[in-house]
């Protein structure tokens, strides 16, 4: 749904990241400047999918601190030549032996993967759009085939990768990639990508991470209600109340628990005020180092007392479902990664985008118009309405004009870490008239810069802080403005953005 489409659904046909600064990868920045699913057949059971920690035990933690890889991501996406179960039996027997080698052994038993994108040869003489145009197939990945010996889960439908060492496909950095594929007419495509996250919600519970077994135990922020309503614009809304089952259950896993908490406490991912208003948190299940990070996530678990590691390591794990991974934003102190609160503070950004979910599934519903739907229509909004109204009680400073991160124990803001995530509100429409131009105002007095909006305004070395500008991000800012008449700051950001 476009930033300016109101929730009110009209039948009508139409034809139709990873690291950086200022210099943003060129299939990303070109979006700044540029229903019913089909049957699918299932996915395996997450306990039949390669799971590498688990499978290769004491290999799996010596490949790992050895850097036989420099990347850790590289052994989890590497394919075991034999069953995992006869590797790690023959790595178990074999390492005592004189002369063994653990590269060579590795290098014989598995099969590292390649660089997704890796044989694109870009014509110079190209303009951006035809350039982008021409990246599509190059990253697109057709229907997987079940393998019992890779950690990808496999999607039944074609798909865009972000490329180089991302060879899945990544929740949501895939909104931002529909909004490419709509400019480039791509609109089946999208299609596609929206029936393989329908699938994964119905079968798993939630749209994970990416679709990689060590990504089971989180998500990422929850754009699948815009990607349906960017579809459903771009093509005709009548598809779009055969996603509402998969919505639903991508609600109901951000909301699992909120019935049984009492004011002050938390579970999972939903977290309730003091006040008694309910609000949505970061989290992961799973307290170990992230698999595709192991060592640099162990290594930084050894550096803490042993009773602070489990929640260190479900505080990186809720920082990368954030997508902001990593950032001051969510740490105590800026220099220091194990001062992470992530799990502690109700975002801005993701209340803004449960929001939006609860206004959509409220509307498609009442679009549907079947049994019951009127009603359970009726709870979807009222959820809605009660979220905005306790995001913007908590939220939002009249004072300084902005809003902020919340922790959520104390109600308390986090007012010294300002940072884009400010402009989800405007992006989806909940601030008010005066909240959005004095975010506006903010924006363009301390966020721009010469290369577009940047992230934060903190230098700390994480990638999601100052200097870096993110193309997301900055496109959140432009339209969040635009929507609440800042055109013209809006025309200055994507100037400036496209000049990098």
């Amino acid at each position: 749904m476009t930033t300016e489409q109101s929730y009110q659904w009209a039948r009508h046909d139409t034809t139709g990241t990873r690291r950086g600064s200022w210099v943003i990868r060129p299939l990303v920045t070109s979006l700044l400047v540029l229903g019913a699913c089909r049957g699918t057949p299932s996915t395996p059971a997450p306990s039949a999918l390669y799971d590498p920690p688990h499978a290769l035990g004491p290999l799996f933690v010596d490949v790992q601190m050895a850097r036989v890889f420099p990347d850790s991501k590289t052994l989890v996406d590497a394919e075991p030549r034999h069953a995992p179960g006869d590797v790690l039996a023959a790595y178990l027997s074999a390492k005592g032996r004189p002369g063994f080698d653990l590269k060579t052994f590795v290098w014989q038993e598995f099969e590292p993967p390649g660089a997704a994108g890796a044989g694109f040869v870009p014509d110079s003489s190209a303009t951006m759009e035809d350039h982008i145009r021409a990246l599509w197939p190059a990253l697109t990945r057709q229907a997987d085939r079940p393998d019992p010996r890779s950690t990808l889960i496999p999607l039944p439908y074609a798909y865009v990768v972000p490329g180089g060492r991302f060879r899945e496909v990544y929740y949501w950095d895939s909104y931002f990639t529909m909004l490419g594929l709509v400019e480039s007419g791509r609109t089946d495509l999208v299609k596609s990508m929206l029936d393989n996250f329908a699938h994964l919600a119905r079968t798993l519970g939630h749209i994970p991470n990416g679709n990689r077994t060590y990504y089971l135990g989180r998500s990422q922020p929850p754009y699948f209600a815009a990607m349906v309503g960017l579809y459903s614009t771009a093509t005709d809304t009548a598809r779009a109340p055969g996603f509402l089952d998969a919505l639903e259950k991508e609600h109901a896993f951000w909301m699992d628990g909120a019935d049984r908490l009492q004011p002050g406490t938390a579970y999972r991912r939903v977290v309730r005020l003091p006040n008694g208003a309910i609000l949505n948190r970061y989290w992961d299940d799973i307290p170990e180092p992230r698999p595709e990070s192991f060592c640099e996530d162990y290594s930084l678990g050894m550096s803490v007392p042993e009773g602070q590691r489990e929640r260190l390591y479900r505080n990186l794990r809720a920082g990368a479902e954030s997508g902001w991974d990593f950032s001051s934003r969510w740490m105590r102190d800026p220099a220091d990664l194990r001062s992470l609160e992530v799990i502690d503070i109700a975002p801005v950004d993701l209340n803004s985008l449960l929001y939006h979910a609860e206004r959509t599934i409220a509307a498609l519903l009442r679009f549907r118009g079947g049994a019951g739907d009127a009603a359970a229509a009726d709870r979807y909004a009222a959820q809605a309405d009660a979220r905005r109204a306790a995001l913007l009680a908590a939220a939002y400073d009249s004072t300084d004009g902005w809003f902020y991160d919340v922790r959520w124990r104390t109600m308390e803001r986090v007012r010294d870490r300002p940072t884009l995530a400010a402009a989800a509100p405007l992006y989806f429409g909940l601030a008010t008239p005066e909240q959005g131009r004095a975010v506006a105002d903010r924006l363009g007095r301390d966020f721009l810069k010469p290369g577009g909006f940047v992230t934060t305004l903190i230098r700390s070395g994480q990638q999601w802080d100052a200097p870096n500008g993110w193309p997301p991000l900055q496109w959140l800012a432009m339209q969040g403005v635009r929507r609440y008449g800042r055109a013209d700051l809006a025309d200055t950001a994507r100037a400036r953005g496209g000049s990098t």
